[in-house]
């Protein structure tokens, strides 16, 4: 299994302390969907690279906080050779310090859960209906509750 932490913006210093959370944190959704093999990129990015990706690939100019690329089309296998790239998952840092201050808790928390959140859309979640977006809350919750303890 392999993460990688890829830290592309300078606006909001990140510190070591905090990849290697999002390190684990990413290892731990992959092996509960047994995915040991897997590798996955996380980018941390401002909010002007963000939007230029969520306009080329959405056609949504505008900022957003998180985004992901999976490697494979949905329904689609892969080789069975490892590592197994899933693809990525880019997180805009301002924008995840902003949310954090809106909704009232730490900027860590908001950090990995998205993370999380971009993961398990990699792994083929999804929130296009209410069942849907109830299934992977839970799933958020899940893995926000073993690394943050208290979820903040």
């Amino acid at each position: 299994m392999r993460v990688i932490i890829n830290n592309r913006q300078r606006q909001v210093k990140i510190e070591k302390e905090l990849e290697e959370a999002l390190t684990r944190l990413a290892e731990e959704v992959l092996r509960a969907h047994g995915k040991e093999g897997a590798e996955v990129g996380v980018t941390l990015v401002g909010e002007k690279k963000i939007q230029q990706l969520n306009r080329d690939y959405r056609r949504i100019d505008a900022p957003t906080d998180v985004l992901s690329f999976p490697m494979a089309e949905p329904g689609e296998t892969q080789t069975g050779e490892e590592p197994e790239l899933l693809g990525d998952v880019v997180i805009c840092v301002p924008r995840a310090l902003g949310q954090a201050r809106e909704y009232g808790h730490s900027f860590r928390r908001e950090l990995l859960y998205l993370a999380v959140h971009g993961l398990l859309h990699l792994l083929g979640y999804d929130h296009e209906n209410e069942a849907e977006k109830r299934k992977m809350r839970e799933k958020e919750e899940a893995f926000l509750s073993g690394v943050n303890g208290d979820q903040e």
